[in-house]
């Protein structure tokens, strides 16, 4: 085997060949990722199918089953499309993630009907030769043969230089699904490509917004997270997902190849193997974990969370000490041990309460939660999100210590922030110490943006009046709570280390764990403080859909006509397109809502607080008689905005009003920051 080797890519011609080629008609608008398949493939409606959109196919949501065996006697290419738009669903479209062959079958078809042109012949065209990828194609030449690495035994002789997918073979050699060959070398290219936001060397394939609309994680149902056509963290990702960053996409093929990508590190491996050759009995999951394991290794960034520096010290600040813990299911240290059980079996202290915060303990639960107890250690778990929301003097009897480990969202009225604060109060009331084990501010700690919250309307969603975007670490809030608003607790910071507070949390080489049911991603985070700004009102941001914050709508919203106000905005960082949805729990749980979807395109420019009003006031202008502004006042927090936006002042004029508090609040916050 030499390194110019050729190989039969398999399922990695999904993710190179067919997505890029969708995004670039797509980005040509010549389609729209929201719209029916059948829109331009009319075939496709049949036997229920009229609804599946083009993203649903990207993201295996689709609800077709994995492959055309056992469908009868078929051949070429127009066989395999008269049996694809035969198909029936097996599930309902976007409720289940179930991987498919089919919905790539389908996306080949769409690229041919949509560019006019065979599949092999577009993206040698448009993707293959503008990037340099000389080796790389359908149905290589007999003149490479010679470099060509064979897969499995077919009918007593080795497959050599024909496709090893048994569709895929049976079309002819070119399908969506599969069919692809190509080198390390031309691999490396692609991915460069990517990295590069779009351009290698020079030519540019897909501009840099419609790159990261593709490789933007999509929250799909049962947990797996996949971005557009491209794998991030599935049962199809072991052993890669895992290993590199959480913005980190790639994917693998059944022949034993892999392709993963790094954006945070700007890393990437390719991994080229025939694991089936010469029996089909070999197996290539072991290698391509080891070598994925190592290579991010190498890149990986050193930051180390609360927990982990604890562990490194011995426990020194809670030895001899019988501590209760405030944390949830993001509390965890490097190795995905939960602090729970970090703290259960540290020597020299003991573990006896366990309290939770909104949401419970695994993050997934909605409105109050009752008292419980932890099946693993055995422990009480007293909910501060239920009943009450202040510890009581009888979940604290016996109590030396309270140890907290959650993970914020560096928004204002996000609730954990005021819960510790609550823990500080009870806390400094019983003589108790607090030990917080801190954690990043997911959301970029350097920017300070949005309006003051005003002190008249703090509430369990504003403890203090800070901004919007606070820019601070849960250890610096609790710092800050515990002398500005005079509690007096005995507090201690166990402060991360190798932390860079100017940072979003995707670049800190830390694993994303849900804080919350509907914060999935660093995507979603940042439209939070600016989308979460208009909940108060009747309309959904998402709750309930499997992506919340990414979508917002009611049934008496008009989407196109949204989708155009707000574009005609121009707001820094964000993207529109019209979109419908209907949620299975919350508000208008059942129903068909129209709205947009948000997609964030450049998130150092978008401005939270300037972007949430900009929704506040669409909103408001465009639907008085259903949109209450006055309901959205204890999010937007200051009712010198809201009476603005009311008297038709623009959103940009309002934001420039924040400049003064925000700078006083600097001041102040700079008294408590841990990171420089």
């Amino acid at each position: 085997m030499q390194p110019d080797a050729i190989f039969d890519l398999a399922s990695l011609t999904k993710a190179v060949a067919t997505t890029t080629a969708v995004m670039q008609l797509a980005e040509a608008g010549r389609l729209r990722l929201d719209d029916p398949v059948s829109s331009y493939w009319p075939a496709f409606a049949a036997a229920g199918k009229r609804g599946i959109t083009i993203r649903e196919l990207l993201t295996h949501t689709g609800g077709l089953r994995p492959d055309l065996e056992g469908v009868g006697a078929w051949s070429g290419e127009a066989g395999a499309f008269q049996r694809v738009a035969a198909e029936h669903l097996l599930w309902r479209p976007g409720r289940e993630f179930h991987y498919s062959d089919i919905s790539f079958l389908a996306l080949g078809a769409l690229v041919e009907r949509v560019s006019g042109e065979p599949l092999d012949v577009y993206c040698r065209r448009h993707i293959f030769d503008p990037l340099g990828m000389r080796d790389t194609g359908f149905r290589p030449s007999d003149a490479s043969r010679s470099r060509i690495v064979p897969t499995d035994i077919e009918q007593g002789a080795l497959r050599w230089g024909q496709v090893q997918d048994p569709t895929a073979f049976r079309m002819g050699g070119v399908a969506g699904h599969a069919g692809v060959f190509s080198t390390a070398d031309d691999l490396a290219r692609f991915a460069e490509m990517l990295l590069e936001g779009g351009s290698f060397q020079g030519f540019r394939i897909l501009r840099p917004d419609t790159v990261a609309a593709m490789t933007a994680a999509e929250a799909l149902p049962g947990g797996s997270r996949r971005a557009l056509g491209w794998d991030m963290a599935s049962p199809y990702a072991v052993g890669l997902g895992t290993e590199f960053g959480p913005r980190s996409f790639g994917h693998t093929g059944y022949t034993g190849t892999a392709l993963w990508i790094d954006p945070t590190t700007r890393s990437f491996v390719v991994i080229l193997t025939s694991r089936l050759h010469p029996d089909g009995r070999g197996e290539a999951k072991t290698l391509r974990q080891q070598v994925a394991h190592i290579v991010a290794a190498a890149f990986r960034p050193a930051v180390l969370p609360g927990i982990d520096v604890l562990e490194n010290t011995g426990f020194a600040p809670l030895l001899g000490k019988r501590v209760g813990l405030l944390t949830n299911r993001a509390g965890r240290d490097l190795a995905g041990r939960r602090t729970i059980d970090v703290l259960a079996d540290a020597p020299g202290l003991r573990l006896a309460a366990i309290f939770t915060p909104e949401h419970g303990l695994d993050s997934d639960r909605e409105g109050r939660i009752a008292a419980a107890r932890d099946a693993t250690t055995g422990l009480p778990i007293y909910s501060l999100y239920g009943p009450v929301l202040h510890p009581t003097d009888k979940m604290l009897t016996g109590l030396d210590a309270i140890v907290i480990d959650l993970q914020d969202a560096g928004v204002r009225y996000f609730t954990y922030p005021t819960t510790v604060a609550y823990v500080l109060q009870a806390a400094a009331r019983r003589g108790l110490e607090v030990v917080v084990l801190d954690r990043p501010t997911p959301i970029d700690g350097n920017v300070v943006e949005g309006p003051l919250l005003d002190p008249s309307l703090r509430s369990f969603t504003g403890f203090f009046p800070m901004p919007l975007r606070h820019g601070m670490t849960l250890g610096e809030l609790a710092m800050m709570f515990n002398v500005e608003a005079h509690i007096g607790a005995r507090l201690k910071v166990v402060p991360l280390q190798g932390y860079d507070p100017g940072s979003w949390y995707d670049e800190t080489g830390l694993d994303w764990i849900n804080p919350s049911p509907n914060l999935r991603s660093v995507a979603e985070a940042a439209l939070y403080p600016g989308v979460g700004m208009v909940e108060g009102a009747d309309l959904s941001v998402g709750r309930g859909t499997s992506r919340p914050f990414e979508v917002l709508g009611a049934p008496w919203i008009d989407g196109g006509e949204l989708a155009r106000y707000l574009d005609r905005r121009g707001i820094p960082g964000v993207q529109f397109v019209a979109a419908e949805f209907m949620p299975a729990t919350d508000r208008y749980a059942g129903r068909l809502c129209h709205g947009v979807r948000i997609t964030v395109t450049d998130r150092d420019r978008l401005d939270a607080g300037e972007f949430g009003l900009e929704l506040t006031a669409a909103l408001f202008r465009l639907y008085p008689q259903h949109f209450r502004l006055v309901a959205v006042t204890s999010m937007v927090g200051s009712r010198r905005a809201v009476t603005a936006i009311a008297a038709g002042a623009d959103p940009r004029h309002v934001a420039r009003t924040w400049t003064p508090d925000i700078d006083a609040f600097r001041v102040i916050r700079a008294r408590y920051l841990l990171y420089r």
